[in-house]
């Protein structure tokens, strides 16, 4: 059985407290918050409170987003991965996420790897200080320093790193990537959206494009989702869409119900 969770760019104008009345609403099985949304982390309140408050409502804390470039490390890196993870033990999430630099900056083959273990290993410990797992998310984009999963794989393996730092598995930025290895066993999460524009290329593809998963997608989403389930993959399907078009709509309840019904029968559908 699928298991839906919701990362809050979705519903990006819903507070904190909305964001997980919708997803109890739902039925998900828990939330991500970010700290990149035009408000406060969980909209000011103490972390704890707000992680008590999740967990009173049912649900999962799954990450904390996130430290940006953060294979770009540095004292000040360190400075600011710590200080998120003060605020996700406290508020009792299972992880932070890592999002790579996407600049087109340290690029060089050899440059990358040896810059993503650099990151790895101090944040590893930094990690089992707090108890939580780093959610690495590499990105398609062609600027991205950490373009593909593989590679991600490979440093985490090099450090010593497996289980204390999983995959986010992205369908959107495995598109873009052309593809490639799933790694299910290191996946800690996967996060969906869909792109219906018939005109963009593959390569323009950008957040703007990412609505809902509806009919008419290009990612393949249920083809990603069920050939991870196919290799043992359990985790939690977290709706990460960027769009205006989704954040404007006025009624996110139903339209997120359609498409989670969608995906649902869709992979019902696929195991018959």
């Amino acid at each position: 059985m699928i298991r839906f969770a919701l990362n809050h760019m979705t519903v990006a104008r819903l507070s904190f407290r909305e964001l997980v009345a919708l997803s109890r609403a739902l039925g998900c099985v828990g939330i991500e918050v970010r700290n990149d949304l035009p408000r406060p982390l969980f909209d000011g309140m103490d972390p704890a409170e707000a992680g008590a408050f999740v967990r009173d409502n049912g649900l999962r804390l799954l990450a904390v987003a996130e430290v940006k470039r953060f294979n770009d490390w540095s004292e000040d890196k360190a400075a600011e991965a710590r200080a998120l993870m003060r605020i996700a033990k406290a508020a009792g999430a299972e992880a932070v996420s890592l999002i790579p630099r996407n600049d087109n900056q340290g690029m060089g083959n050899g440059e990358r790897q040896a810059n993503l273990r650099v990151a790895l290993r101090a944040l590893k410990p930094m990690l089992e200080d707090h108890d939580l797992i780093g959610m690495v998310e590499p990105l398609g984009f062609e600027i991205c320093a950490l373009r593909t999963k593989s590679e991600a794989v490979e440093g985490i393996e090099a450090v010593g790193g497996a289980g204390r730092f999983k995959l986010v598995h992205d369908t959107f930025h495995h598109t873009l990537a052309h593809g490639g290895p799933l790694f299910p066993d290191h996946t800690g999460i996967v996060h969906v959206s869909g792109v219906v524009d018939q005109e963009v290329g593959i390569s323009e593809m950008r957040d703007a494009h990412r609505v809902l998963v509806v009919p008419g997608d290009r990612l393949g989403n249920l083809e990603q989702i069920a050939a991870l389930q196919a290799a043992g993959w359990n985790g939690p399907v977290s709706y990460e869409a960027f769009s205006p078009e989704v954040h404007a709509h006025p009624d996110p309840a139903a339209e997120l119900a359609k498409s989670f019904e969608l995906v649902r029968s869709g992979l019902a559908a696929r195991a018959a």
